[in-house]
């Protein structure tokens, strides 16, 4: 396949996702061109540079940092179309009207280059409609590219063809989207609503109909359909809230208006109740008022028989509480149809007409039965898709309930179940791929060049994940191969959430010692999150029973490892996706390189629970600042850390990381996290074989000294006098400023890696054996919020 360079991106529109497309290119390093009308008050380049300040203020943020929104360049239709000819890749992202949609290409079309590539980001108008409008030649490089809502968070991206649209253009665009964007692409066929939007909206109708059906309300249904059911926390109504009723209106009138066949056309009118709260201006998020509504601190729902806003009362009763805490999903479906609740009938429902669907519609949809599995997980949030609901349910026992259901009457449908679906399989996925309705075959994976890059990529279930070869295995750790790098040892931790405890750090460093005999590099690499920190049941457990020396032996474990990271005789790759807290930011602070995936959520946020970092985090400040000053004023460095530090800053991506100090510059940051351990890999077989050697230990550090102490407490006495912090904080903070200054000695003072270790340890201890610090900690244990005492 020929390599597809983008240099250069235009994105016509700067509405929401026009806007945030843009942001999102920016984020990983690609030129872009945020086009709009041009204002009709003020300058031409108006609407686009609202749009851009705008999302400076958004959170979640469209941005990895701040400063990219300056990145964007803003453009407009009268002035600015001879830009066009410099881009590789055009997204057309204005509002779903197809006549505005043509009146745009008509104008942008002679300013395409041959061999750019023009993609709408349509939400389900027909591709191949909106490609009729462009000139023949541009046809064949013309295509639609899906993006979901926010773009920089959501995982799905539908790639969607026309009959006349080159295969090389789409493996191109393909890769793009998945290697420099991060994205999860399903390519899909041109139907109305293409593939996510197309479930899943049918989904929301099953739900509205059947809340109906049952006589439940809103909050009630959002509780039966949000994580108690392995789907978004967000669930039906308040995503519906969050999407905008109008929005969610307009995808169901496109089924409504290019589905007159369908065996399910009904249901694709909006109930008449979302008709008129649209007609009354209750939009959702957007206008504070929709499904729910917040009225002071106290969240309310519609209440639709009073026409009124009331106090939430839904939740999932006990008796179907019970069934959805069955694990088998055979004898948990079997419980919601056994069920004579109302709770349990509606859940049977929604699954049962999800199922009904898929079946019917698959081939027309998809190409293959995992592209609605992933499509709805990635672009709904859905655990699992529903094709492997159902089959872990047990395919054929619940494909016989569904046509039972269909005899009787009580489906949405009364169309048939295809032949395939009882013809005595097992389901639809299989460790040789997934049923496509179309050709009647198993189809398998993807052979793009870009999926080699996923080492471990996401499954569905009835495949089969690959292991690997374990060479180790202790209580804390696994350490492993895998083809193609069996010189480079993979370490991955076996406690939950990846906590470090005494298990862990013996594990690791027994990992290293074999690593330096028989390897050319160490990988630290498991499914996220990376490192929530400290085990603090066990350190609780220590302090409460006065067992301080073997606590103090933890912590001089934990610097002991910290340390081995950074000074072996092989390269040491950390590979970070999710949170990287405490210790395990102190992980990767002293790991030779990290390989960190966008979302990356690192801090040093020890304060939380009474104490300071420990684990050599206040020691590599001290070190980075004298390194970064060069004999000169190490105090900028140091106020910036001591902020970070006493405010248990936690970054809000990688890109936030290296500006908060955590990253270094010379680490890389990877937008897929799919991609992780083949990066990670890489780059440690890069540094052997550039033959690697640890840093030589800095004999003396020049540490700002007791002056230092006093100007970083200056800010903790001004905040304890507003009343910002408390006394504990105050002792906290000064403890901390102790250690990045080196303790109080004279400005100026030089001291080794020990002196500062030390330190840490020795104000990490004292504070651990505080009543207020161990009150901290029990707290955050109990509620997993911080206390300030």
């Amino acid at each position: 396949m020929e390599k597809f360079n983008i240099r250069k991106v235009a994105v016509l529109g700067a509405g929401v996702m026009g806007a945030q497309i843009a942001a999102h290119l920016t984020n990983a390093n690609v030129k872009a061109i945020l086009f709009d009308l041009p204002a009709k008050e003020g300058p031409k380049n108006g609407i686009v540079t609202k749009a851009i300040d705008g999302m400076v203020k958004l959170s979640p943020a469209p941005f990895a940092a701040a400063h990219r929104a300056s990145l964007i360049q803003a453009a407009n239709y009268d002035e600015h179309l001879e830009l066009l000819k410099e881009c590789d890749l055009i997204i057309e992202a204005i509002s779903e009207r197809m006549d505005w949609k043509k009146s745009l290409y008509e104008k942008v079309a002679p300013f395409i280059r041959a061999d750019a590539i023009f993609a709408s980001n349509t939400s389900g108008l027909s591709i191949t409609s909106l490609s009729d409008a462009m000139p023949a030649n541009i046809r064949p490089r013309f295509c639609g590219v899906h993006f979901f809502n926010p773009p920089r968070y959501m995982k799905l991206v539908e790639i969607i063809p026309t009959t006349q649209t080159q295969p090389a253009i789409l493996d191109q665009l393909e890769a793009f989207l998945v290697t420099t964007l991060g994205k999860g692409v399903v390519r899909a066929k041109d139907t109305p609503n293409f593939v996510a939007n197309r479930v899943g909206v049918f989904s929301i109708a099953a739900t509205m109909h059947h809340t109906q059906a049952f006589k439940l309300s809103f909050d009630e249904v959002d509780a039966l359909t949000g994580p108690a059911i392995g789907r978004a926390k967000s669930a039906t109504y308040r995503t519906a809230d969050v999407v905008g009723l109008d929005t969610l209106a307009h995808t169901f009138k496109t089924m409504d208006d290019n589905l007159p066949d369908d065996p399910w056309h009904k249901y694709y009118a909006v109930p008449a109740y979302v008709k008129a709260m649209i007609e009354k201006g209750a939009l959702g998020q957007k206008t504070k008022a929709g499904f729910f509504t917040k009225k002071g601190k106290d969240i309310l729902v519609l209440d639709l028989a009073k026409q009124d806003y009331v106090a939430g009362t839904g939740k999932v009763a006990d008796e179907v509480a019970a069934i959805l805490k069955i694990k088998n999903p055979a004898e948990q479906f079997a419980g919601l149809r056994a069920s004579a609740h109302p709770q349990a009938q509606f859940l049977w429902s929604i699954f049962r007409d999800v199922f009904h669907y898929i079946a019917v519609h698959l081939g027309s949809v998809a190409e293959c039965a995992r592209d609605i599995d992933f499509a709805i997980r990635w672009g709904f949030g859905w655990k699992m898709g529903p094709f492997e609901t159902w089959q872990a349910a047990g395919w054929q026992q619940v494909a016989k309930w569904i046509a039972e259901d269909i005899a009787a009457g009580k489906s949405m449908s009364n169309a048939p179940l295809p032949a395939w679906v009882t013809d005595g399989r097992a389901g639809v996925h299989s460790p040789e791929g997934s049923f496509s309705a179309a050709s009647g075959k198993m189809v398998g994976r993807s052979a793009l060049p870009v999926y080699q890059r996923q080492l471990f990529p996401e499954l569905v279930l009835g495949e089969k994940a690959a292991k690997g070869t374990t060479v180790l295995e202790t209580e804390g750790v696994r350490g492993w191969t895998v083809p193609g790098f069996e010189d480079i040892l993979i370490v991955s931790f076996k406690s939950k959430m990846h906590s470090l405890g005494d298990e862990v750090l013996t594990g690791l460093n027994q990992a290293i010692d074999l690593a330096e005999k028989q390897y050319r590099g160490l990988v630290i690499w498991h499914e996220a999150p990376f490192a929530v920190g400290a085990n603090l049941v066990k350190a609780l457990e220590s302090l409460k029973a006065g067992r301080f020396e073997e606590f103090e032996a933890m912590v001089a474990l934990f610097q002991q490892t910290s340390m081995r990271l950074k000074y072996s005789l092989i390269p040491t790759v950390a590979c970070v996706e999710g949170m990287a807290l405490g210790g395990g930011c102190e992980f990767v602070m002293y790991s030779d390189r990290v390989v960190a995936a966008l979302e990356s959520y690192i801090g040093l946020v020890e304060v939380g629970v009474g104490l300071l970092p420990a684990g050599g985090g206040c020691k590599e400040f001290a070190l980075r600042a004298a390194q970064a000053a060069q004999g000169g004023d190490v105090m900028p460095v140091l106020q910036k850390a001591f902020k970070n530090i006493a405010m248990a800053e936690v970054s809000k991506s990688a890109e936030h990381a290296k500006e908060l100090g955590f990253l270094r510059d010379s680490d890389v940051i990877v937008f897929n996290a799919q991609e992780l351990l083949h990066v990670g890999l890489t780059q440690a077989r890069a540094m052997a074989d550039a033959g690697y050697r640890p840093a030589i230990n800095p004999t003396m550090i020049p540490v700002a000294g007791d002056t230092g102490v006093a100007t970083l407490k200056m800010m903790l006495i001004n905040m304890k006098e507003g009343g910002f912090i408390s006394e504990h904080d105050y002792e906290i903070g000064s403890r901390i400023a102790e250690c990045l200054c080196g303790g109080m000695v004279d400005p100026g003072s030089m001291v080794n890696e020990k002196w500062l270790l030390d330190l840490e340890r020795k104000h990490f201890v004292e504070l651990a054996k505080t009543a207020k610090s161990q009150d901290r900690i029990e707290h955050m244990l109990k509620t997993g919020k911080p206390l300030r005492n």
